[in-house]
C-alpha cells in the first residue's frame, strides 16, 4: 500500500492487494488478492504527475486481479458506487463511473469514460467502448461488444443488439405493474417508430405531463450521450418480447 491511500472503517485487504496513491475505499470494502487499484491510466498522453484517484463506495467487493485505473484529470476520480461486485479480472479504465449495486462478471472490460447506471449487470467477457453509457437496470450479455449507448432497463447482446426489456430485473425491483406496462409501451414506441430515435423519444416525453420515474429516466436517456444507440436488429423478436406479460 502506497502513501496517500484512504481506508474507511472495516476495510478488508487480502494478501497481495495493491493500493496505489489516490485510492479511497469506503467503509466495509473488500479487496481480494492481486487487485490493483489506482494504477496509472493506459493512456500515452497521461502525465504521471497528475494528482487523481479512484473512489470505491461502501461495501463494494473487488475480486482477484481486478484493475481500476485512476482518472486522467487533476482532482478527478474513477468512481465505483456502493455495494458493487466486481468479479475476477474485471478492468475499469480511467474516468469510468459505476453506479450503486452494479455487478461486473469475470473479465469485463470497460474502456475510458464509460458510465454504468445503478443495478446494472454486465456478463463475463463483455467489452464496452470508450465514452459509452450503459443505463440503469440494464443487462449486458456475456461476450457482448458494446460500442453504442445502451438505454436503461434494456437487455443487449452480441454487438450492440437490444433484445428486449430486462423484465426480470424490473420485477425484482418490485416496480408497480403499471410502470412495467408503461415501459413496455415506450420500448415499442421508441425503437419501432420510424424516424430519428432522439426525436421519437423527445416527442414521447412531451406527449404526457407526468410519467413514472423509471419511464422518465428511460426517455431522458436519449437526449444525452456522444455516441449512437444500441437498437433491436431488424426482424428480431424484441418487439414481441416486450408484449409478454409483466
Amino acid at each position: 500500500m502506497e502513501n496517500g491511500v484512504t481506508l474507511g472503517a472495516g476495510v478488508t485487504l487480502m494478501p497481495g492487494a495493491i493500493l496505489r496513491t489516490g485510492t479511497d475505499l469506503g467503509d466495509g470494502v473488500t479487496v481480494h488478492s492481486y487487485a490493483v487499484i489506482a494504477g496509472e491510466p493506459q493512456d500515452l498522453r497521461f502525465d504521471p504527475k497528475t494528482v487523481s484517484g479512484v473512489k470505491v463506495g461502501a461495501r463494494s467487493t473487488l475480486r482477484e486481479f481486478v484493475t481500476i485505473n485512476r482518472a486522467t484529470k487533476p482532482g478527478h476520480c474513477t468512481h465505483v458506487g456502493q455495494e458493487c461486485f466486481l468479479m475476477a479480472g474485471a478492468h475499469l479504465a480511467h474516468d469510468v463511473r459505476l453506479g450503486d449495486f452494479v455487478i461486473l462478471a469475470n473479465n469485463v472490460l470497460l474502456a475510458g469514460h464509460v458510465t454504468v447506471g445503478e443495478r446494472t449487470f454486465i456478463g463475463g467477457g463483455a467489452a464496452v467502448h470508450q465514452f459509452c453509457r450503459i443505463g440503469e437496470g440494464a443487462m449486458v450479455a456475456g461476450l457482448a461488444r458494446i460500442t453504442l449507448d445502451v438505454a436503461p432497463f434494456t437487455m443487449v447482446a452480441e454487438r450492440d443488439e437490444v433484445i428486449g426489456l430486462n423484465l426480470v430485473g424490473l420485477k425484482r425491483r418490485s416496480l408497480p405493474r403499471l410502470t412495467i406496462q408503461e415501459l413496455k409501451e415506450l420500448f415499442r414506441q421508441v425503437y419501432f417508430t420510424p424516424g430519428n430515435i432522439r426525436t421519437v423519444a423527445a416527442e414521447a416525453l412531451a406527449s404526457r405531463a407526468t410519467w413514472a420515474p423509471e419511464s422518465l429516466r428511460f426517455l431522458e436517456f436519449f437526449a444525452g450521450g456522444k455516441r449512437g444507440f444500441a437498437r433491436p436488429r431488424r426482424g428480431s423478436n424484441a418487439e414481441a418480447e416486450a408484449d409478454s406479460s409483466p
